[in-house]
């Protein structure tokens, strides 16, 4: 689904093929959680916002405290951009010193939601170095994250930085009541606003918007709102426009697809495919199974060791899996400054649709249309996995639980992006946004330039081993307009 990982740091898998104790996968997968600190605040966004004025804009610009050669400062923004409830926030933002690049302003959008920007502007800048002579690169913390993000304690606690780990509803409502009213101003449609209102602060007629997984969704949502004022997009483990499946039938489909592929490049002598689909029906785990799998993507996307798990567990030894599932729910700790669920629920709760209808819709009743639409689900749906998988999953029950909010509108779903380039980019071992969604993409997309990487999985800017992808974006970024 939307996976939260996309700027940080893994380590390969064990390979020795013996069980893996949880606390030795918790050790591998929370190297996933590096994050270097830059420019940071722990003022609310609320007081930030009120010592920066009343006017918006920019305010206490001063040189970022990590990278060199970047300007931090302070983005004042509506609470409600519509203008019923009053009240402002302060988005932190990380601003390349080249304010004359003959190419403008770049903007990386990092991915969650709940992931904030500042904090990665620093590796972003390495990775992007050949086409910052050119472009000015600029990041921000979307409202809700980083210092300023909102904070659900107990839902963090057991959920971290996992899309689909399910959720008590109880962490849900404590959440939503922790947030209060407000939560109705954590949607896409306000980062969007928010995005236009840093376009105006740094003066700008254009941005060129580089997005990784959630953040391809919002680039693509700033293009439908804003079209003349988009360069162009590069969209990195897409997202479609269209918006996410709570049920995240792609990735349950695409799921013996990807372990073939990688079984088939390690020389691996099982059949993967088939013992997933036996793992879950002898054992009924099939929502562990995926989050573990959409998590193990980047710690080894060639899954050696899930791959074995699942053939052990085939043959009645489940240990090593119920070991790295373990392991992997143990790693995937987060603070709410890494990756907030309290902003990741509000989000797509707002944006989602859902079987009972969107977030306005009556909590009573829901249940009973998750449990029709269940019944109705048939293996063309699901793949290996099962009806239950399909509705049991966090991105769902989140959502099954959020307090009746009001929703705002959403763009029509077949709505196409404007007519500028826009390279689409993904790797083939991607569970967390699979390439599917990608071409679900094209066919809304009029310039669409498509890379697929062999190999590769989520965030292939930032995590690719092949560089295949990253000279994409360099070529597409720098080619003449």
């Amino acid at each position: 689904m939307l996976r939260v990982r996309a700027m940080r740091k893994g380590r390969k898998a064990r390979r020795s093929g013996r069980p893996a104790a949880p606390a030795t996968v918790a050790l591998a997968v929370a190297g996933l959680l590096t994050v270097s600190g830059t420019c940071s605040s722990a003022a609310p966004d609320r007081a930030v916002a009120a010592r920066a004025g009343e006017s918006g804009g920019l305010s206490g610009a001063a040189a970022c405290p990590g990278p060199k050669g970047f300007t931090c400062a302070t983005l004042t923004v509506p609470l409600d951009h519509r203008g019923g409830v009053p009240g402002q926030l302060g988005l932190k933002v990380a601003m390349a010193d080249n304010v004359k690049a003959p190419k403008g302003v770049l903007v990386f959008l990092t991915g969650g939601p709940g992931q904030p920007g500042v904090p990665f502007v620093e590796r972003l800048s390495k990775v992007l170095a050949p086409v910052l002579k050119d472009y000015r690169l600029v990041m921000f913390d979307q409202r809700g994250t980083g210092a300023n993000a909102l904070q659900c304690p107990q839902l963090q606690q057991e959920m971290g930085s996992s899309d689909l780990t399910p959720p008590t509803a109880r962490a849900v409502t404590d959440c939503a009541a922790a947030i209060g009213p407000d939560r109705r101003f954590y949607s896409t449609g306000d980062t969007v606003a928010d995005l236009e209102s840093l376009r105006r602060a740094l003066g700008v007629r254009q941005l060129t918007l580089d997005g990784v997984s959630y953040g391809s969704y919002t680039a693509e949502r700033y293009a439908l709102a804003h079209p003349q004022h988009v360069a162009r997009l590069v969209l990195d483990s897409v997202v479609p426009q269209t918006g996410y499946d709570p049920m995240n039938r792609a990735a349950l489909r695409a799921a013996p697809r990807v372990l073939t592929a990688a079984c088939r490049a390690t020389g691996c002598t099982t059949d993967p495919a088939a013992d997933l689909a036996a793992v879950v029906d002898r054992y009924g785990n099939g929502v562990d199974v995926i989050d573990a799998l959409t998590t193990w993507e980047f710690v080894d996307p060639d899954y050696a060791e899930m791959i074995d798990a699942l053939h052990r567990a085939t043959n009645g030894d489940p240990g090593l899996l119920r070991g790295l599932i373990a392991g992997v729910r143990q790693g995937s700790a987060a603070s709410a400054e890494e990756l907030s669920q309290g902003l990741h629920a509000s989000t797509l709760c707002l944006d989602g649709r859902y079987p009972w209808g969107r977030a306005d819709a009556p909590v009573a009743g829901r249940e009973e249309a998750l449990e029709k639409a269940g019944a109705e689900l048939t293996p063309a749906d699901y793949g290996p996995f099962d009806a239950a998988t399909a509705t049991g999953l966090g991105s769902m029950l989140s959502c099954l639980h959020w307090p009746r909010t009001p929703v705002p509108p959403l763009p029509p779903r077949h709505r196409r992006l404007p007519g500028v380039p826009v390279l689409l980019l993904g790797g083939d071992r991607d569970l967390s946004t699979p390439v599917e969604w990608l071409y679900d993409q094209k066919k809304l997309t009029p310039r669409a330039q498509v890379v697929v990487v062999p190999g590769a999985a989520h965030s292939v800017q930032s995590r690719a081993a092949d560089d295949k992808g990253r000279q994409a974006v360099f070529d597409f970024l720098l080619e003449r307009r």
